[in-house]
């Protein structure tokens, strides 16, 4: 019989459950602990507490995020909220508060408590510190020593300060040492290094669950040899821990470190425990998977193969709690299992009177019913009965629903923030994602006692269907790790403005005139070197190709090459230019939305618009009501919501009375689009057709009748569309999908028909930021940069290839009626794969495809894919461009290490576009290890879990696809000439200069640099800043500073990093600005010394020759013209003098310079 403490609470649907809690957590007087099913019921059980009670304290305490036995660590991220959350149960919590956690984590033991109370560090700045044992301390805890504290669990020793990310803070650390006394703490922002607030304590908590000392590795040496007997010396995992370092999957073999584990129940002595509707049965599901997978592995243990790398599982209840332990941890306590359904009430059960709300599910099947007429009339029935609650998933989403009942006669719409401002009677709108609505009594606090009032709760997915929105969190900062692919890493190709193609060396400390100099190597062609000064770093700019040929230094080949492309710019410049007054003076007709029907339209979105789109659809609604034919192109990542701008326009343009083509490169994006427009324009008097070789030709001769007769509205398909045969009758916007992927002719035809209809191009192909600017006014261009609202974001594994972690995965896909990617590097690891597959996973059918193939035949391989016909694709990198399959949701890359950082976020991001959380492995070579490059690469592609970093990584290192549709196919070979980035530079400078007006014939470039030679030492040195990555980074954008305001701002910071500046750092920055003045002033190359200066102007000109003899005048015969050179004398017997004395020879050049320009100005 069960235990009268264990009682069943039927009629609980989900979100109404969340006010039991509390009030089982109010009539208790204790804490209560839920448990959730999983962590979508968890962050929706928080969403509903965030509702009914929003002054209660909910704290959280995640499941790791990898299955049992896999041979990853969870996230960093969830293994440290699990440390916080521990550490803060023991320290001491307030009487009342929800603890919300998974079944995954209820049921897996966690370390004692005396571990975490001892497993603290505490300081108050005066506080005496021992710094080797802070460090051992950090080193134990979990924490791993970096040159730059980005992410939770990093710490970075520089001399007498410290950082530290803390896990479960708003922020990392700075400990300021002085001596062994704690100086100051302050806690900075991990983006911009820059100190946020100051602190007067510190509190560090362990990272992971294992603490690394050397008890707990002689702990588990000894239980590892009792349970597998000697280890070998293939076994890397006992090789890493007997050695003190941290091993991938490590917390797997957790029950082995420590002395005994205990349960999350054990730190919750006296709390109730709410449990999800359905537990019981999916924690025996649990038990029996765990047990599954550790006979799976110990199987694998016996037959070695030559794929894998040892691996020896640890007993399954070392680590989870069986059905005997589950029923000892909670047998005594009182337990209440929620049920969603209403059941006979008896000994021990009883029922909360709750009821699962209407879904209006057959209202939206059936076109002749009015949606929103039903939902009125239902809103008004419930009224009768007490207050009603609309769950809308965003602000945006709530107006939209305002606007929509109001049409229907509901005129008082309230909206609110929680339950306490719903009043007894009236309509209520929140922001609250629920799932579905749900109806029940207002009970105490909300109404008296024997009141009949009930509550009526309406979620938006009731009405309206699945929505895939959930809460934006904090974006992982994609700029961090912009700059992390910027960085320049020796062997890396660069060009120089003046002597092309080189290879990065490394950087090396020179001694010019005496003092020390820091520059970089460069290699050319014949072993020839070329030192760069670090302050001239701009004259740098990444190839962005790996290989090249070098250039001979001195050689006229390269200056030869950078002339014969200035002229091709200009050309395609002006080009550019004439195109787009062409089209400032022709007319089209105008588009508005349709009023009311807009609404409705818009409600079926089932996402919440990011601004970016929101912005784009704008632009483009402006467009169509402009008068001017649009011509305007959309860039976005693959699945950053570019099909809703053009579903938008072609609603706007259909119900506009004109006809709507829509053009894609591939049958099977076609079919994507069509699948998507028609689901939209469902139930709306507007007819959509396809069109591609998919189609059988009755229905296509239908279609071809349809569009000349007029009664086809809107027609998707491929270039068959530019068949001379096709006939419009009234076309008025055409939508161009991917336009650099179509032929010559096509793109001829196109031009022919887009005279003066509406053009709207699609395009994913990033365009880097800075020929935005340029081009603005050129052609119109939306930028849609942010990703949509979370999509779960995709999880990312990385580790060794191993047969059974992958087997699993494609098995997991297979059984949730998924699709799944195999991506290898080259086709010539394809026979590999394919006898993998068919000897270790021969429940999957799979059907392999590369870029080699014959268009006909790839395009019919990836619509039998698309139509679900095979379970994996397996494929080269061709998966990058523009497939979205909303099925395929695992994405398995071998020997990830191969491939660049950008390419593996566009491969990852093929996945992951649906309602279900979807599963990167990046697999690399067992037993071999990783250049220290891909190890970075793939660690920071691990930590990105957010979308959105791709599209500025994309227009990083996407080597060179961008800008390629700008003007067509010819500039991807120029580019490849002179590299990327200063491709791009020469591009932007020249379309300014044409619409400046200034460009009459060719014109010098702005590209050089003043060489500045003072004999003082000009470096940051190797000990103020250890880390080369971060000393390259610095000097880049010290390059790039010219004001002493920037300058201060850039000390600034670098006090705050890294302690006081040292004098050669401040010489640098003095450097800095003589060197930004000399540029003003035209000056090419200064050197001083203590008898004077000597000055060259660049190309021996001076802008104001009467500025020039001035100046002369004005030194009273301390200074000389020789040889093209002005020498002036001075008595420089110390650096300060010769810095300022610099300074001012440059600053009042440079006045002269102004001057005369102001007189030009004048006279014009």
């Amino acid at each position: 019989m069960a235990k009268p403490a264990h009682i069943t609470v039927s009629g609980a649907p989900e979100g109404f459950d969340a006010r039991l809690v509390v009030q089982e957590m109010q009539a208790s007087g204790a804490p209560v602990m839920h448990i959730a099913r999983d962590d979508k019921r968890l962050a929706a059980m928080q969403a509903a507490l965030r509702f009914f009670a929003p002054t209660v304290p909910v704290i959280t305490f995640p499941g790791w995020d990898c299955l049992p036995y896999d041979r990853v660590s969870p996230n960093a991220d969830v293994a440290a909220a699990r440390m916080a959350t521990l550490a803060g149960l023991v320290q001491g919590m307030p009487a009342q508060f929800i603890l919300l956690t998974t079944l995954n984590a209820a049921t897996q033991k966690v370390p004692a408590r005396e571990v975490l109370r001892e497993a603290a560090f505490r300081a108050a700045v005066g506080d005496r510190i021992d710094e080797a044992a802070l460090k051992s301390f950090l080193v134990r805890m979990g924490f791993t020593q970096s040159p730059t504290v980005l992410e939770a669990g990093d710490y970075a020793v520089r001399g007498g300060i410290i950082d530290v990310y803390p896990p479960g803070q708003s922020g990392p650390v700075r400990l300021d040492l002085f001596g062994d006394v704690l100086d100051g703490a302050r806690r900075f922002d991990p983006a911009t290094q820059r100190t946020t607030e100051k602190l007067d304590r510190v509190e560090l908590a362990p990272v992971s669950e294992i603490i690394l000392d050397e008890a707990a590795i002689t702990r588990f040496r000894q239980n590892y040899r009792i349970a597998f007997g000697a280890a070998g010396s293939d076994d890397p995992l006992y090789e890493a821990v007997s050695a003190g370092r941290k091993h991938a999957g490590e917390e797997h073999w957790l029950g082995f470190f420590h002395d005994h584990l205990e349960t999350l129940f054990d730190y919750l002595p006296d709390a109730t425990i709410t449990l999800d509707d359905q537990f019981g049965a999916q924690r025996k599901a649990r038990w029996d998977a765990i047990a599954d997978q550790y006979d799976a592995r110990r199987e694998a243990m016996q037959q070695k193969s030559h794929m894998d790398t040892v691996y020896k599982p640890a007993p399954p209840d070392t680590l989870y709690l069986d059905d005997t332990a589950w029923e000892a941890a909670v047998g005594a306590r009182r337990v209440l299992n929620f049920n969603q359904l209403p059941q006979a009430t008896g000994m021990g059960v009883t029922d909360a009177g709750g009821r699962i709300g209407r879904n209006f599910a057959p209202e939206r099947q059936q076109e002749n019913i009015s949606l929103f007429g039903s939902l009125a009339a239902h809103i008004k029935a419930k009224l009768e009965d007490g207050p009603v609650v609309i769950a809308s998933y965003s602000e945006g989403a709530r107006e939209r629903l305002m606007g929509l009942i109001e049409d229907e006669g509901i005129a008082e719409a309230i909206p609110v923030t929680d339950m306490s401002r719903v009043g007894k009677r009236g309509v209520h709108l929140a922001v609250w994602a629920l799932e579905h609505g749900f109806e029940g009594p207002l009970a105490a606090p909300y109404a008296a006692a024997g009141d009949k009032t009930s509550l009526t709760v309406i979620s938006e997915t009731d009405v309206l269907g699945d929505r895939l929105i959930r809460q934006t969190r904090r974006k992982k900062r994609a700029d961090n790790f912009l700059t992390e692919t910027q960085s320049l890493t020796p062997g890396d190709l660069v060009v120089h403005v003046d002597h092309g193609v080189g290879r990065f060396v490394g950087l090396e400390v020179i001694t010019a005139a005496g003092a020390a100099h820091e520059c970089l190597l460069l290699e050319y062609a014949e072993q020839t070197k070329l030192y760069l000064p670090v302050e001239n770093i701009e004259l740098l700019s990444k190839f962005g190709h790996e290989v090249g040929l070098l250039d001979k230094l001195g050689g006229g080949a390269w200056q030869a090459k950078k002339a014969k492309l200035k002229e091709r710019i200009r050309q395609m410049a002006e080009r550019l230019i004439r195109v787009a007054a062409e089209r400032a003076l022709r007319t089209a007709p105008v588009f508005d939305p349709p009023e009311g029907m807009w609404d409705q339209f818009l409600a079926r979105f089932p996402y919440a618009e990011t601004e970016d789109q929101l912005q784009a659809i704008e632009d483009v609604l402006t467009d169509l009501s402009s008068g001017r034919p649009m011509d305007r192109l959309v860039c976005g990542d693959v699945g950053f919501g570019k099909t809703e701008v053009a579903i938008r326009a072609a609603f706007v343009a259909a119900m506009s009375g004109v006809q709507v083509a829509i053009i894609a490169p591939t049958t099977l994006l076609a079919r994507q689009h069509y699948k998507g427009f028609a689901e939209r324009f469902r139930g709306f008097p507007i007819n959509v057709r396809p069109l591609s070789r998919f189609v059988s030709a009755r229905d296509a001769n239908l279609t071809r009748e349809g569009l000349a007769r007029g009664t086809v509205d809107i027609v998707i398909g491929t270039h068959a569309l530019l068949a001379k045969s096709i006939r419009f009758k009234t076309l008025g916007l055409m939508v161009i999908d991917e336009e650099q992927h179509f032929g010559v002719q096509h793109k001829e035809r196109l031009k022919q028909m887009r005279t003066d209809v509406h053009v709207l191009t699609l395009t994913a192909t990033p365009i880097p930021r800075t020929l935005q600017l340029s081009l603005s006014g050129v052609r119109d261009l939306s930028i849609i940069g942010t990703p949509p609202i979370d999509r779960l974001a995709i999880r990312t594994y990385v580790s060794e290839f191993d047969t059974i972690t992958i087997r699993e995965a494609l098995l997991r896909e297979h059984y949730r009626g998924g699709q799944s990617f195999f991506v290898v590097p080259r086709i010539a690891d394809l026979p590999e794969i394919e006898t993998f597959l068919r000897d270790q996973v021969p429940e999957v059918t799979f059907v392999t495809a590369t870029g080699q193939m014959a268009a006909g035949e790839l395009d019919d391989r990836m619509n039998a894919f698309y139509d679900g016909k095979y379970d994996v694709l397996l494929a080269t990198t061709i998966v990058e461009s523009g497939l979205d399959i909303p099925t395929a949701n695992t994405m398995i890359v071998h020997r990830a290490d191969m491939f660049g950082l950008a390419q593996l976020y566009q491969i990852r991001g093929r996945v992951g576009r649906s309602k279900t959380r979807a599963y990167a492995y990046l697999t690399t070579k067992p037993r071999t290890k990783l250049t220290a490059t891909a190890e970075k690469r793939l660690r920071v592609l691990g930590s990105l879990d957010s979308l959105g970093a791709g599209f500025t990584l994309a227009s990083q290192d996407l080597d060179i696809r961008g800008a390629g549709n700008l003007l067509g196919e010819e500039q991807s070979g120029q580019m490849n000439e002179v590299g990327y980035e200063l491709y791009q530079q020469m591009l932007e400078e020249q379309i300014s200069r044409i619409r400046s007006g200034e460009a009459e014939g060719l014109q010098d470039d702005g590209e050089w640099s003043p060489q500045i030679n003072l004999g003082v030492p000009v470096l940051i040195p190797e000990d103020y800043v250890p880390d080369l990555d971060v000393r390259l980074g610095l000097y880049r954008r010290l390059s790039d500073l010219t004001t002493k305001v920037e300058l201060e701002g850039f000390a600034a910071e670098l006090i705050d990093r890294f302690g006081t500046l040292p004098r050669e750092v401040n010489t640098l920055m003095l450097v800095v600005r003589i060197k930004a003045m000399c540029k003003k002033a035209g000056i090419a190359k200064l050197d001083g010394g203590p008898k004077g200066a000597t000055i060259q102007f660049h190309n021996d000109k001076f802008v104001s020759p009467k500025g020039l003899v001035d100046f002369i005048e004005d030194q009273r015969g301390l200074a000389k013209v020789r040889d093209n050179k002005i020498v002036i004398r001075r008595d420089w017997t110390k650096e300060r003098d010769k810095i300022q004395g610099a300074f001012g020879i440059a600053r009042d050049l440079a006045a002269k310079v102004k001057e005369a320009e102001k007189a030009k100005a004048s006279k014009t």
